[in-house]
């Protein structure tokens, strides 16, 4: 069974950068689909990113898309989602998922980290 382990997060102001890593522990990330998710106070958990076990393939949702690079580093069996430009609405915790098939879906996934804190300020 796979543990996942979110860091990175944190306060940065509207047009700055983060970059969230993921590390995985009792699995190893080449051999799932990996995703992010997030999820702002008194709203669902929603679809961010994902890579493809392959690594070939890679998906946003709209508005992250040309802000947020999901990528992945085998070696050190962490997957990572750098955000560039954010905006006051990227605020949320921000979850790492690991499952067998890629899929925006929360449902689709069998394993979740404990979330990472983004709060972007105006």
């Amino acid at each position: 069974q796979v543990q996942l382990v979110e860091s990175g997060g944190g306060l940065v102001q509207a047009g700055g950068s983060l970059r969230l890593s993921c590390a995985a522990s009792g699995g190893t990330v080449s051999t799932y689909a990996m995703g992010w998710f997030r999820q702002a106070p008194g709203k669902e958990r929603e679809f961010v990113s994902l890579i493809s076990r392959s690594g070939l393939t890679t998906d946003y949702t709209d508005s992250v898309k040309g802000r947020f690079t999901i990528s992945r580093d085998s070696a050190k069996n962490t997957v990572y989602l750098k955000m560039n430009s954010l905006k006051p609405e990227d605020t949320a915790v921000y979850y790492c998922a690991a499952g067998r098939i890629i899929a925006t879906s929360r449902g689709a996934y069998d394993y979740w980290g404990q979330g990472t804190q983004v709060t972007v300020s105006s």
